[in-house]
This record gives C-alpha cells, structure tokens and sequence, in this order.
C-alpha cells in the first residue's frame, strides 16, 4: 500500500483513485509538470495531510476531454489540511496549523504577487503568469485530491484558521474558501454589486451559487439566477433567489416579468466556455451565448464580472475558432453600453480572510448555499459522475474521513 493514494485525469470521461509518491520538496518529473520545473527546490513548502479536497467545475472540463490534460495528472485545486511537516524556510506556519490553501499558487515576491495580483504570479509556471494545483498548463503543480500534498511559499499562501475545534465544526464552509467562495464573490465585486444592486448571475453550479450567495452578502436587493438545470435552480431558490429557466427563452425577457425592466445593475458569468444555447430544446453548445447575453442585459454603464473558465486549448469546442478560445462576441454591444469587464482566476488572498471570519461568525453559510457533500476519496469516480450528470450538489472528498468523524 502506498504512502500517498490520489485522484487522477484517466482520459475523456474517467477519473481513477491510485497511488502516487508521497510528497517531497523537490518536484518531480510527472504527468502535466512542466519540464522546466522538475528538480525545482522548495524549502519554503510545507507538507499537508488533506482534510478536505473538493470536486470543481474547472475539474470537470478536464475529465470531460475538453482541455489538453495528460492522463495521470494528478487533480484538484481546492485544498484544506494540516500541516505535519514544514520546510527548512518556513518561518511563520506552524506543524499542527490547519489551514485553507488558495487554489492559484504565487510566490509573494513577484511585482504582481506584491499588487495583490496573486493569480498571475510570475514566478510559479514557467510558460505564463498563474499557476494551481493540478490544473492543465499551469506550472505542472501536483493536485491536491489526495491523502497529502506539497503548498509552496507556505508562509505566504497558506490561510491559518484561529481555533482548530472551531474550524472543524465549520469545515463544510471553510473548504468553500480555497476557491468558489472567494471566486463567486470576486465575481461579484468586479460587477460592481452593492447595496441595492439587482444582480444576473447566468449558471447555477457551485460558483454561480456561491455568487449569489456572495450578491446577497455585499447587500443585493435583487439576485437571479439562470440556468437549464431545474434542480440547480431549485437550489438556488432555496436561499432567496429569483430563478431564470434559460431553456424557456431570453433570459431578458424573464428578468423584465421579475423586475418591470429587461436590464440588470450586474451581471456575472459562472458558465464558461461550455455555454449552451438559449431558449426551447436549447441542448447545442454555444460558447458565446453567455457572455453577448450579459451584455444585452446589463445596464448601460455596468459592469460583467466573468469568473466563468475560459481556455485556450479545447480539443472538443463546436468549431475551429472555439478550439483555441475564439469566440463570436458583440464587442459592439459592450463599446456602445460602456460596459467594463473583469476575467481571469481570482485573486483568492484578495478576500479569504475577510470570508473566513464571516463564516466564522455565522454571517454567511456557503456550504448549505451550494448543498455541499462530504465523500470518500475512494468514491471520487461517482462523485464526478454524478457533478458531470448535472446534481445540484458541490462534493467533498473526505480523504481522511476526518469530516465524517
């Protein structure tokens, strides 16, 4: 039996658990490392045992064969552990610290790192700015689906929780940190919602949920969620939300029946390149779909918020264009509308901590918002095939079974 028991990319559609090494402070040739980081020195890592491990959206564009993913890579980007081992650089976090890991990896000495820009780090991929774990084409970073895993730049990366008991009691919420609460609300911030706001929120999967939850946080008078999943939208429903049923038509005209106006103050977008049409028997992928329809509906002078994934690489997209991530967008539409637009990873240091107290002290409850789901590490197959299926339920691998307990 191995030290180290994992979850891995096994091609289109099929994911396996297997053994893989137990981490070190060297990084090791593997699939999806970038060569030129093999043999790369991290004494200023540390050594978690992974509480809780999440299953992403961003994973499931892997699995379904739509980027250029190695298999064997090793998966997953939203991370939560325990330290028991730190490297000999290390200074401030300490063996026994339980702490949440942002997903995007950065070295907090680049120029970026130090604006705060932590999603485009210079410093932790050699083929452009960004990194994570586990993800295709960035940095070659082994996942953190797994029993244990290596966090680099510990001192910087790593968000330590205040009380350990107080934590576990809550960590159905806190693992929500390491990416889709950070990311819903950076969503949200970057289309300006405020006190008053009416928000469209298009997708109902866990980020578009944990949107609207962060919507409602920043004081939204008005969020709506769209989707073509009723059980996703029946969840979103549950915490307050208006719904749009994409698949009954234009999302504007089911927007003018809720608020007397076919227009939004913000728009977010949670799909992602695997967008799908609108209106009845809207089944065919349309990529654009998402992104010309927020700009149909946001105001004149708002802003779009696209924490949605879009690729450069898509073996499976419609067309040619789509394969390396060009899309027929209405740029006009947006220039005539002055709208502004926010994209790319979010900088999750930019607002963990701040989310964290406000799980911490019971303003915010993100876990029942997504209907999040402890599983074994061993059950990852099913929960992925159940998250591709459609279920209105964000997984959480259980590696240890420390949740359970």
């Amino acid at each position: 039996m191995s030290d180290n028991r994992a979850v891995v990319y096994a091609g289109a559609g099929k994911v396996d658990v297997v053994d893989v090494d137990f981490p070190s402070f060297t990084l090791q040739d593997g699939p999806g490392v970038n060569p030129a980081s093999v043999g790369r020195e991290c004494p200023h890592g540390v050594i978690l045992k992974v509480v809780s491990t999440n299953i992403c959206g961003s994973d499931q564009h892997m699995v379904r064969g739509r980027t250029t993913a190695p298999e064997g890579l090793v998966l997953g980007h939203e991370i939560t552990g325990e330290v028991i081992e730190v490297g000999p650089d290390v200074e401030f976090v300490k063996v026994g610290d339980l702490c949440s890991v942002p997903f995007n990896i950065a070295c907090g000495r680049c120029r970026n790192c130090k604006e705060g820009k932590t999603g485009i780090c210079l410093n932790v991929n050699p083929d452009r700015p960004g990194a994570a774990y586990g993800y295709v084409d960035m940095g070659g970073w082994v996942g953190g689906q797994a029993q244990y895993v290596m966090v680099p730049y510990a001192d910087w990366n790593l968000l330590k929780f205040p009380d350990r008991d107080q934590a576990m009691e809550k960590i159905l919420d806190l693992t929500m940190l390491s990416d889709i609460f950070p990311t819903g609300f950076h969503g949200c911030v970057t289309a300006g919602v405020g006190v008053g706001s009416t928000v469209y929120i298009a997708g109902a999967g866990p980020v578009g949920l944990a949107a609207a939850t962060s919507a409602q946080l920043l004081g939204a008078a008005v969020v709506i969620v769209g989707d073509l999943n009723k059980d996703r939208l029946a969840q979103a429903r549950s915490f307050g939300c208006e719904t749009v049923d994409v698949s009954q038509g234009d999302p504007k005209d089911q927007i003018e029946q809720l608020l007397g106006v076919p227009e939004v103050d913000c728009g977010v977008d949670a799909v992602g390149f695997e967008a799908r049409g609108h209106g009845h028997g809207a089944a065919a992928e349309a990529p654009a779909t998402v992104l010309n329809s927020l700009m149909e509906l946001t105001a004149a002078g708002g802003a779009i918020g696209i924490p949605g994934l879009y690729v450069t690489g898509d073996p499976g997209a419609v067309d040619e264009a789509a394969k390396v991530g060009a899309l027929s967008l209405s740029l006009g539409t947006g220039w005539a509308k002055s709208l502004s637009f926010a994209t790319g990873q979010c900088p999750v240091m930019s607002y963990h901590r701040r989310l964290m107290m406000a799980i911490l002290h019971d303003k915010v409850h993100i876990a029942t918002a997504v209907n999040a789901k402890p599983i074994r590490l061993e059950d990852a197959p099913r929960g992925y095939a159940d998250f591709d299926s459609g279920a209105a339920t964000k997984f959480v691998l259980d590696p240890h079974g420390l949740i359970s307990a």
